[in-house]
């Protein structure tokens, strides 16, 4: 299915919910809406399916006009954070219903299947109301996944999950959809989330579309400063710069040896990812020091907040390390992992992929 937006608005009294954008996402492909709380990703959704009409601008699908066109008359499966399912129904009849109405045949067996890829085999023969949240939210999606529609459309499909079920899914998931039988549109606050799943990315902030392009490119190449805010976990550390003589120079004397591209000029922010910051024994291009002023361990990585000159960091390091509060620290990073935005907050200098690249050694 070829679906396309075409400046779109949506306006519910005298608030904005959604400014005017456009956007016609890959067919047969993933694309991921990310964006925080009230970014306006499920009321974009919302115009996808038909179950809102924009206030201005037309939906397409296939080339034709289907703005107001209610959903029970679109092709669409839908998965929202809130779980909808039969209550009348076993766990089995509810994902086999999709196919039963189609006149599917080997229903049972293809039942199973996904039963057995969302880890829910075990309550086939139970009713919904005898599942926790988080299971009746996999028979949900295992109902969306049966009705192999067209266009699918997943809000936050699994926020209700634990995080190691969490896990598990999202490579399921993955691969389910990579077969490339549906366009997929996929709502998520989380960075990763939208890494793993790969495909394309629209970026949402405040109502507003910020950037759609393929995954990687965006999360490499951020087109603004409140792009690269929302495409990355935890967030950039951004640092206040001017440019001057000789590259950028940043709180405390640090200089970065950097060319600009021409009409780059005076304030600048610097951008680097949690992980470029290097510690212990790493090796960069700019070293600065700081002091430990939180060092978190989540999962196998370590999360050390840091006070420096130039400016307050966080760093991620693989493995789990132990610092002392108030801690005294070498830092530092390379040229090419270095992010600069302009002072209207847009990108200007990005790392090169090939780089970053080389220096992972893969």
């Amino acid at each position: 299915m070829q679906l396309s937006l075409e400046r779109v608005t949506k306006k519910v009294g005298a608030q904005t919910w959604l400014y005017e954008q456009s956007i016609a996402p890959q067919p047969g492909a993933v694309t991921v809406l990310l964006g925080a709380t009230q970014a306006g990703k499920t009321s974009l959704m919302r115009l996808m399916a038909g179950l809102d009409t924009p206030t201005a601008g037309r939906v397409r699908v296939d080339g034709q006009d289907v703005t107001g066109m209610p959903v029970r008359e679109r092709n669409v499966a839908m998965v929202y954070q809130q779980f909808i399912n039969y209550p009348s129904l076993t766990v089995a009849q509810n994902i086999g219903s999709p196919l039963q109405l189609r006149g599917e045949k080997d229903v049972a067996q293809r039942v199973r299947a996904l039963a057995d890829k969302l880890h829910i085999t075990p309550f086939l023969e139970r009713l919904p109301a005898e599942l926790s949240g988080g299971q009746q939210q996999r028979v949900a999606l295992a109902r969306a996944l049966a009705k192999n529609a067209p266009l699918m459309l997943l809000d936050e499909p699994l926020v209700n999950l634990d995080y190691k079920l969490r896990e598990e899914l999202r490579d399921e998931l993955a691969q389910l959809f990579a077969t490339g039988d549906s366009t997929v549109i996929y709502a998520t606050t989380e960075p990763g989330e939208a890494l793993l799943l790969g495909g394309y990315t629209a970026v949402l902030d405040a109502g507003e579309l910020l950037q759609y392009g393929p995954t990687a490119d965006v999360f490499h190449a951020p087109a603004s400063l409140r792009v690269a805010r929302a495409f990355s976990d935890p967030p950039m550390n951004l640092l206040a710069g001017h440019a001057a003589a000789g590259g950028i120079q940043l709180p405390g004397g640090v200089v970065l040896p950097l060319a600009l591209p021409d009409g780059v000029g005076g304030d600048v922010t610097v951008g680097l990812r949690a992980s470029a910051l290097v510690m212990r024994g790493g090796e960069g291009n700019v070293s600065l020091s700081a002091r430990v002023e939180l060092a978190e361990i989540s999962g196998s990585d370590t999360y050390v907040h840091l006070k420096s000159e130039s400016g307050d960091l966080v760093a991620q390091l693989i493995g789990v390390h132990r610092f002392e509060l108030g801690e005294l620290v070498g830092l530092s990073f390379a040229l090419d992992s270095v992010y600069v935005f302009d002072g209207a907050g847009k990108l200007a200098l990005a790392p090169s992929r090939q780089r970053q690249r080389e220096r992972k050694g893969d």
